[in-house]
C-alpha cells in the first residue's frame, strides 16, 4: 500500500494563553488562526479533524515531493505570521488576549506511513499505528517552540537531506524515544525575520484639524476595559444602539481597525468600519465611520474613554460628519444634528443602564 502523508500544524502557547486571558477574545484569536491556516493549505491535504489548538492533516495514499512540503510549511508559517502581524497593527482591544497574541507561535510536524481508517457518525478519519506516531512528535526534545519537523521516515521517502539549508530552513538531526522505541527526525527552528509576510490594508488613524460637531459625555460605573469590551464586542450592540433594526458582524472575529459592520436601520444599509484617531496617553478610543448615511456624505463617531477608578470611567463620544452641499449644512444646522444629538444621547443611555444591568445581574 503506498504511504500517506501525516501533517499536523500546532499553535505553540495556547494551552497557557488561554489560561491567563480573557476567555472570549482568546478563543476569536485561535479560531482566526487556525482559519488561516486552513486557507493556507494549497496543497489538497485533507481537513481530518480540528484539535484545539492544532489541525490534523492527511494525504492518502500520497505525499507530497520535496519541493512541496517545503513550500507547504513556509506558506503556512507566512500565513501564521502575517495574521499575527495584523492582529497586533490594527488591534483596538486592550485585554490581555489581543496584547499577547502576538506571542503565540507554530510547530509543525510532518511524518508518513501507511493508514488505516474509521468511520465515526459517518466521517472518515485515519487511524492507526502511524497516526499515534505523528502526535506524539509534537512531544519531542526540540528546544524551540517554532519549528518544522519532519520524521526520518518521510525525510528518507522524498529524499530529503537531513543537514538541508536554505534562506529559511536549516535542517538538524534528533530522536526521541516513544513506547520503548527510538523514533528519529529532522527540524529545522523557523525565523519568523526571515518570511516575507503578507500585506493588509493598515487601520485608518485620522486627524482632524477642528472641533467635532457634537460632544456628549457621561460617567459610566464601569473600568475603562470593561467599558471598551462593551463597545466594540458588537453582540452587545443590541442591547443599546437605539433605533438599529439589525446588526450584521463576523461573530468569529475580535473587532480591529478595518472591521466592518451593518446596521439596517428603518430598511435602510449603513456599512460601518472601524477607525480611530489620536488621544491622550492614558485614554482608550474606537471609532467608526461610514459613507452610507443620508444628508451627510460621511459620519464619523468615537468613544473616548477615560479611567477614573478600577469600577468607573468616563465615556466621550464625539461625532464629525463631512458634507459638500450648502442646502445640506443648512439642514443638518436647523434639524439634523437636533436628531442627532437625540440619537446619540439615548444610545449613550441605553449603555449605561444596559451595563448597569448586567452587572447588577452578575453579582
Amino acid at each position: 500500500m503506498p504511504k500517506s502523508l501525516l501533517f499536523i500544524p500546532d499553535i505553540s502557547g495556547f494551552t497557557n494563553f488561554v489560561q491567563t486571558t480573557e476567555v472570549e477574545h482568546s478563543q476569536h484569536v485561535i479560531a482566526e488562526l487556525l482559519e488561516v491556516l486552513i486557507e493556507s493549505n494549497t496543497h489538497e491535504l485533507q481537513l481530518a479533524e480540528i484539535e484545539g489548538d492544532a489541525l490534523f492533516f492527511y494525504k492518502e495514499e500520497e505525499v507530497l515531493s520535496q519541493e512541496k512540503l517545503l513550500a507547504q510549511f513556509e506558506t503556512m508559517y507566512t500565513a501564521f505570521y502575517s495574521h499575527l502581524r495584523l492582529l497586533e497593527r490594527n488591534r483596538i482591544c486592550s485585554c490581555t488576549a489581543c496584547a499577547t497574541a502576538a506571542s503565540l507561535q507554530l510547530k509543525i510536524v510532518a511524518h508518513c506511513g501507511e493508514l488505516s481508517f474509521i468511520a465515526v457518525q459517518g466521517n472518515r478519519k485515519p487511524f492507526g499505528k502511524q497516526v499515534i506516531e505523528a502526535h506524539r512528535l509534537l512531544k519531542n526534545s526540540v528546544e524551540s517552540d517554532n519549528y518544522a519537523l519532519v520524521s526520518k521516515e518521510l525525510a528518507s521517502t522524498i529524499e530529503l537531506p537531513i543537514y538541508y539549508y536554505s534562506k529559511l530552513f536549516r535542517f538538524r538531526e534528533g530522536q526521541d524515544v516513544y513506547d520503548n522505541r527510538e523514533v528519529g527526525y529532522i527540524y529545522s527552528v523557523v525565523d519568523p525575520e526571515k518570511l516575507v509576510l503578507n500585506t493588509f490594508p493598515k487601520g485608518q488613524k485620522l486627524v482632524f484639524k477642528r472641533p467635532p460637531d457634537l460632544v456628549l459625555e457621561k460617567d459610566i460605573p464601569v473600568s475603562g476595559k470593561l467599558l471598551i469590551e462593551y463597545i466594540t464586542n458588537y453582540t452587545y450592540r443590541h442591547y443599546w444602539g437605539i433605533g438599529v433594526d439589525r446588526f450584521e458582524y463576523n461573530e468569529h472575529e475580535v473587532t480591529r481597525l478595518g472591521t466592518e459592520h451593518l446596521c439596517v436601520v428603518n430598511g435602510k444599509h449603513l456599512n460601518f468600519v472601524a477607525v480611530t484617531k489620536e488621544v491622550a496617553s492614558g485614554k482608550l478610543v474606537y471609532g467608526e465611520m461610514t459613507s452610507s448615511p443620508p444628508v451627510v456624505n460621511i459620519f464619523y463617531q468615537f468613544y473616548i474613554i477615560t479611567p477614573i477608578t478600577e469600577k468607573s470611567s468616563t465615556l466621550r463620544v464625539e461625532t464629525y460628519w463631512e458634507t459638500k452641499s450648502l442646502i445640506k449644512r443648512l439642514f443638518i444646522f436647523l434639524f439634523v444634528k437636533r436628531v442627532f444629538k437625540r440619537n446619540t444621547r439615548n444610545a449613550i443611555d441605553g449603555l449605561a443602564q444596559f451595563i448597569s444591568e448586567k452587572h447588577n445581574t452578575t453579582t
